[in-house]
């Protein structure tokens, strides 16, 4: 087992919202210019308010991506029959670049989960050709697994997610 799929395993992302990849290229997804994301590691939901800056480091500038951003806890994590709600698309993101110089389909979304710790996913796919992605109808009831398939985009080549849970006033402090 790869060391890089085992937190994605053990944290469930692999099996209830992705299928067993092989991760090819190297994604970095960091808030507020420090604050990296690794896997199960968690943030505030005030951390993570502005949409984080998603590095692509592999392929080259011929290739293109698919970012995906999901929770798939919602509306709890002990009972999430509305799994998954969308957060965020962009597309068209080139090789070696980050996502601010794709096309935003789905807009960021602000994590604010209500009950129990939430898993927030981010997933990269390599897409066949530019332009090629259509925005999905709802956010809600979201299937990372679908959207790949209607899109035609294959298995991720790299995914990474952290834990978010509500913040009360205590925990702010």
């Amino acid at each position: 087992m790869s060391r890089v799929l085992e937190p994605l395993i053990v944290g469930k992302v692999i099996g209830e919202v992705l299928d067993h990849f092989n991760p090819t290229v190297k994604m970095v997804v960091t808030y507020n210019s420090n604050k990296q994301v690794f896997n199960g590691h968690e943030f505030f939901p005030s951390a993570v308010a502005a949409k984080p800056r998603v590095e692509v480091q592999g392929g080259d500038l011929r290739s293109f991506f698919t970012l995906v951003m999901t929770d798939p806890d919602v509306p709890g994590p002990s009972d999430p029959y509305l799994r998954e709600h969308l957060h965020w698309i962009v597309t068209d993101i080139p090789g070696t670049t980050d996502a601010s110089f794709g096309r935003e389909v789905v807009s960021y979304e602000t994590p604010k989960p209500n009950i129990g710790i939430h898993r927030f996913i981010f997933v990269l796919f390599r897409q066949k050709r530019r332009q090629a992605v259509n925005p999905p109808s709802s956010k809600d009831r979201f299937s990372t697994r679908q959207f790949a398939e209607e899109n035609d985009l294959g298995l991720p080549v790299a995914a990474v997610y952290f834990n978010a849970q509500r913040e009360t006033a205590a925990r702010r402090r």
